[in-house]
């Protein structure tokens, strides 16, 4: 309450969700949209439990969130406080750094330290606890500058502000970049992957900079089926054919296999920021990691950038460009790569729709503005949604691997992007999760569209145990063919109900019209998700 009463006088938008892992989901979409931290502010105890969850998937998809948490008052600790609970310790497993506010004097720096932290190295969710006390109680912190004038005061603390709340740069030496570019540029195919926070908008930009400078393959991967990833197309073919290989700020973790997804004789080079990372690296490539720096994944994209043309000078008469340019069409092309049957893909069963009828008339859509935004869930109608659909910027549920947060990135998204079309997909299992979030999207006038893949079952917990159990012994899989569209409506957004591919765009571009928030409710087949192999 004293923080609610305090941005009232400020120009500091305040929207008010109805979950606290919501909250921390909206904060995490605008995040990765924005390169800002996104600021999640729950309250203490039991909200801050449910906001704990959502924090997983921040960490993992590298999303410099900072998660307020109200606390009990410091003056109270151990007495059995109302709500009283280790709530930074709660929070530590899922961020980079968590803590309690020790007084009012402390907050301005707490909060500069969190965001800070959030945004620089590798970036990630920071938590912080705000006792009460330390909220209600005045502070003399802010003056500092007693003896100057107002003038320089007013210079000197917006300087300072700039300062302390920016990211702190984790750069790579000159010197590594040009032995690292050096290095790759002797290779016959190399490859440079990256990880979850250079799949951001600006993250790909840097990308393509750096392999439009050094001629060579540039690939990262933010999915929990790592290098299975349908988005990626036949990604994987192309990683056991690599001879040289650049991790920049990507884990050698489950989505490379532990590093088993390269060639037993290929050589590894890394970037990470966190030195823990590079000991897994060592542990899993031995002598085969050949270089390792500390750098955080930024900076290391301008450095490379800046000593491509160098070592590629340097390196010429040894490795061709013919042969260079062979070797990254054959990334793309893999990368790019789409079984030519999902064109023709039509659903066996009467009114619904294969995921691929439901799916990719969309691009058409998202290829109508510059900025428009693809949300997915997880699932398997996630999976088919991320293979088959593009867009300037995305936000998917990434390599924690959860579902239902797509409705609330939906609403960060649109926070983000004022104008742009935002359009979200999700599974009818995963609708459950935040659905109440229409209200939210309804009083704070977010509209996007949300196409609910609805095949009534959990189909990609219907599809584990359909493999490794059997048909017969099929249990806790089913769900009604609920109206998910009517529930939109009865929270005042707009709601539709598609049973034909035919009406798929139409309603799509009713939705838009109505300047709503809206679900369109589209009757779908349950196959398995995608997986893409030539």
């Amino acid at each position: 309450m004293p923080l609610f009463d305090a941005l009232f006088d400020t120009d500091i938008e305040l929207i008010h969700t109805r979950h606290e892992a919501a909250c921390v989901h909206m904060a995490d979409a605008y995040a990765r949209l924005t390169g800002k931290p996104g600021i999640a502010l729950v309250t203490g105890g039991p909200g801050h439990a449910n906001a704990v969850g959502a924090l997983y998937t921040a960490q993992m998809s590298e999303a410099p969130v900072v998660l307020l948490s109200g606390h009990a008052p410091n003056d109270q600790i151990g007495l059995g406080s109302f709500q009283e609970m280790r709530q930074a310790e709660m929070a530590a497993p899922v961020t980079k750094a968590s803590w309690v506010a020790a007084s009012a004097d402390s907050l301005r720096g707490d909060i500069a330290r969190a965001m800070r932290e959030a945004a620089s190295g590798r970036p990630g969710p920071v938590h912080l606890s705000l006792p009460t006390d330390a909220l209600e109680h005045s502070t003399l912190e802010h003056v500092t500058l007693e003896h100057n004038t107002s003038e320089n005061v007013a210079a000197q603390g917006a300087q300072a502000d700039t300062q302390i709340f920016s990211k702190m740069p984790m750069p790579l030496t000159a010197a590594d970049a040009q032995a690292i570019m050096t290095w790759l540029q002797a290779a016959q195919r190399p490859l440079i992957l990256t990880g979850p926070a250079s799949l951001t908008r600006p993250g790909r930009a840097k990308l393509q900079a750096l392999e439009s400078a050094c001629g060579m393959p540039v690939a990262g991967t933010e999915s929990p089926r790592g290098i299975n990833d349908p988005a990626q197309g036949a990604l994987a073919e192309m990683l056991t054919q690599a001879d040289r290989v650049l991790l920049i700020g990507k884990k050698v973790d489950f989505t490379l296999k532990f590093g088993k997804a390269f060639d037993a004789a290929c050589e590894v080079m890394q970037i990470d920021a966190d030195a823990i990372e590079i000991a897994r690296a060592h542990a899993a490539f031995g002598a085969r990691l050949i270089l390792a720096a500390q750098a955080d994944a930024f900076s290391a994209l301008d450095a490379l950038t800046v000593a491509s043309a160098a070592a590629a000078a340097k390196a010429g008469a040894r490795r061709g460009a013919s042969s260079g340019a062979a070797w990254c069409n054959d990334v793309h092309a893999a990368i790019d790569y789409r079984p030519a049957a999902w064109a023709a893909a039509k659903s066996t069963l009467p009114e619904r729709l294969h995921p691929v009828e439901a799916c990719r008339p969309l691009q058409s859509i998202l290829d109508r503005h510059p900025d428009s935004i693809l949300v997915s869930d997880g699932g398997e109608f996630g999976q088919w949604a991320q293979a088959c659909l593009r867009a300037p910027q995305r936000v998917i549920n990434g390599p924690a691997g959860a579902i239902g947060a797509a409705l609330p990135f939906a609403l960060g998204a649109r926070a983000a992007q004022k104008v742009a079309p935002v359009i979200a997909l999700m599974g009818d299992g995963t609708f459950g999760f935040h659905s109440a979030e229409f209200d939210t999207a309804v009083r704070h006038n977010l509209p996007f569209v949300l196409i609910v893949g609805n095949d009534a079952r959990w189909n990609a917990e219907y599809q584990i145990q359909l493999k490794a159990y059997g048909a017969q012994r099929l249990h806790g899989c089913e769900l009604r063919p609920a109206r998910y569209d009517q529930v939109a409506t009865a929270f005042g957004g707009h709601g539709e109900l598609v049973t034909a591919a035919a009406q798929l765009l139409p309603a799509v571009d009713r939705a838009i019209a109505s300047g709503k928030p809206a679900c369109i409710n589209v009757m779908i087949e349950g196959v398995p998700a995608p997986n893409v192999k030539r």
